[in-house]
């Protein structure tokens, strides 16, 4: 029996549309943090700034996407595809990782672009996983709607 099977459907819906609301703040506070610096590459103060900012979206990404949102009656497959998601968030929890510590290691470099290269190759990783969990949420549900 899982957890929000004493959920009401309009407590559910509520509880998706919160939970999609922090997700989708944390994602633009994950692209704003990621985009700024290139603006302004030599500017340490500004990238400090960005850095923090990608972290705090991207836990608070990682955060919505670990409460539990499935409906009793959701498949196994959608909720494995629901979980996925998560798994982009600890993507991009391990990009800002690697800023922070490649900004202590190389913090001799006058520019931000070699701190960054992990952060955006982790990022690319998180936001593809989101991309192909996401339209395949959305098939499946559509599959499964059209099944009933």
């Amino acid at each position: 029996m899982s957890k929000n099977s004493g959920l009401t459907t309009d407590s559910l819906l509520r509880r998706r549309r919160i939970v999609e609301t922090v997700a989708v703040t944390g994602l633009t506070l994950v692209a704003v943090g990621l985009i700024v610096p290139f603006i302004a590459i030599e500017n340490t103060a500004l990238a400090l700034a960005m850095r923090i900012i990608y972290a705090i979206g991207a836990v608070c990404y990682t955060v919505a996407r670990m409460i539990n949102v499935n409906a009793p009656g959701d498949s196994s497959r959608l909720r494995r595809l629901r979980r996925m998601e998560m798994w982009s968030g600890f993507c991009f929890i391990i990009g800002g990782v690697f800023w922070f510590y490649n900004a202590h290691r190389f913090s001799f470099v006058p520019f931000t672009l070699p701190v960054m290269r992990d952060t955006v190759a982790f990022t690319m990783a998180g936001a593809v996983i989101q991309v192909v969990a996401s339209w395949m949420i959305a098939s499946r549900m559509k599959k499964e709607a059209s099944g009933k």
